[in-house]
């Protein structure tokens, strides 16, 4: 019974998600003049600020440590065996529309962030009560975020984790728990600048090691890309695709998406707004860049992992996804996959909890402006036990709680975006003009 009425709830969550996160897409990308296809232009916005501690780039590596978390390796193979191929191609295509709504919480959390003692914070619970002057809706965002991040997200790194070294060396999901919990607490006590000294490191490292990897197992299967390649886009219109059609492969593949991305949820603007700069449109393009990265590369990247081996055999209950990642690693590579991917699962979901972290935080200091260095304490000591906690719980409660939390931080952010469009199309085209 709480089961369905948990689906009911996210099914009625999600089309209005949908709606406004799509809709909100494309209005800004036609206000906007398609900023989020300026590639050049992104990448040129990674000058550093001068005796800058939070550099662009360390801000977008905080945000693709908690974008390229096991969403990435995990929620691919979800979308895939909940709703078949098709769900790539809905990714790719809600990637494109959605990524403009990054760049334009981005620029907000720019525009309204404050100073904290020697740091910036800021993000949707800011831009809502100092733009929109909404001060219950930015309470109960800062709210969202921090159950999201420091109950739901962290949960699912540490599942995942757990789940996987269970599976191929008997660990107890409990001795793991507790282990990612010690090593994580060691890292948050450190504050902002050892997160984005972690994340800094981490992130590049991970990321060029399973783009290497993935690479090679590509390689070794050139011949069945093209066919792939064909079948997602031919299934993403296919009305008898799993788990009910067409409509049921288009969710599916959008709710995956957000979730790798974040676009539109208003978590990467947390992450943009510890830079110390009033420079908007840079931070906005650099910010939509780690969408594209994520999305593109590596989701795409899994996704053809998977879908060059023969996971439509697999038939599991109560998936959390990285089973199927596991399969198909080991189907490719034999063992030496498996041990790849566990260090992978391990530097994904570490990156994830030690940003998914900072976000409750800054969240946290949002809600109590008078924070002591107890509240903090207290918020790090829960954190540790929620991460124990998520280690032990069943795995698809976690995914249908994360996807609640998911599609409130979206409708009430997408709405904040929407509410201050002309701020930001008037920061958009100053930067133009000059």
């Amino acid at each position: 019974m709480g089961d369905t009425m948990i689906k009911i709830l996210n099914s009625i969550l999600w089309s209005t998600t949908i709606v406004l996160l799509l809709g909100g897409g494309l209005y800004f990308t036609i206000k906007l003049k398609g900023v989020q296809f300026k590639i050049i232009s992104m990448f040129k916005s990674f000058k550093p600020e001068k005796n800058s501690t939070v550099t662009p780039f360390k801000s977008l590596t905080m945000a693709l440590a908690a974008r390229i978390g096991v969403g990435s390796l995990a929620g691919i193979a979800i979308a895939i065996y909940n709703g078949g191929k098709g769900t790539i191609f809905w990714i790719w295509i809600s990637s494109l529309i959605t990524s403009v709504n990054t760049f334009v919480e981005s620029v907000l959390g720019i525009k309204y962030h404050q100073k904290d003692k020697e740091q910036y914070i800021g993000g949707p619970a800011y831009y809502i009560d100092k733009g929109l002057n909404k001060k219950k809706l930015a309470k109960c965002y800062a709210l969202l975020i921090i159950l999201a991040y420091i109950v739901g997200f962290m949960s699912i790194q540490a599942n995942t984790i757990a789940s996987s070294l269970n599976d191929y060396y008997k660990i107890a999901p409990i001795i793991t728990g507790i282990i990612v919990a010690v090593i994580s607490g060691i890292i948050i006590i450190k504050g902002l600048k050892g997160i984005v000294e972690v994340t800094s490191t981490l992130v590049p490292i991970m990321g060029f090691g399973y783009l290497l990897l993935s690479l090679l197992i590509i390689a070794i299967n050139i011949n069945k890309i093209p066919s792939i390649i064909f079948d997602i886009v031919q299934d993403a219109f296919n009305f008898k695709a799993i788990s009910g059609g067409l409509i049921a492969t288009f969710i599916i593949g959008i709710q995956r998406g957000v979730f790798s991305t974040e676009a539109g949820l208003g978590s990467g603007a947390i992450a943009a707004s510890a830079v110390p700069t009033n420079k908007t449109i840079k931070i906005g393009l650099t910010q939509v860049l780690g969408i594209h990265f994520t999305t593109f590369i590596i989701c795409t990247l899994t996704a053809l992992i998977i879908l060059t081996s023969p996971y439509e055999t697999l038939n599991i209950a109560n998936m959390n996804g990285i089973e199927l990642t596991q399969y198909a690693l080991n189907y490719h590579l034999g063992h030496i996959g498996i041990i790849i991917l566990v260090l992978s699962i391990i530097s994904f979901a570490f990156s994830t909890i030690i940003a998914g972290y900072y976000y409750g935080e800054s969240n946290l200091k949002y809600l109590k402006n008078n924070i002591n260095n107890l509240d903090i304490s207290l918020l790090k000591a829960v954190t540790i036990v929620i991460l124990i906690i998520g280690s032990v719980v069943s795995a698809s409660f976690l995914w249908n709680l994360v996807d609640i939390f998911v599609a409130l931080m979206a409708i009430i952010n997408m709405y904040a975006l929407i509410s201050l469009r002309k701020t930001v199309i008037k920061e958009y085209n100053d930067y133009q003009k000059k």
